[in-house]
């Protein structure tokens, strides 16, 4: 299972369950958010570790700029990166 498809079975699974929903959203209050989340993520036995959602994000980037005339320096500017963290929690 890739990384989307374990953050989507997480998303499915805490939209059921309160206890989980909670324990997601209690680490964006954390010292270090990402880390917290992907803390969580294992102990609810998804294997996700921070450099695999930073890596996932910037190879999504990538992707759209050079979807977007070829990602030269005409590309238009973007109003930011693929935040796969960020985005959990604004479909959660």
């Amino acid at each position: 299972m890739n990384l989307g498809e374990m953050l989507d079975e997480l998303k499915r699974k805490a939209r059921k369950d309160p206890k989980i929903r909670q324990m997601l959203l209690e680490t964006r209050t954390k010292e270090n958010p990402l880390s917290a989340f992907c803390l969580v993520c294992r102990q609810l036995g998804y294997p996700v570790y921070e450099m695999d959602l930073i890596q996932e994000a910037e190879e999504a980037y990538a992707a759209m700029r050079r979807s977007t005339n070829g990602g030269g320096e005409n590309s238009p500017l973007l109003s930011g990166e693929d935040d796969y963290y960020e985005m959990f929690f604004a479909d959660l």
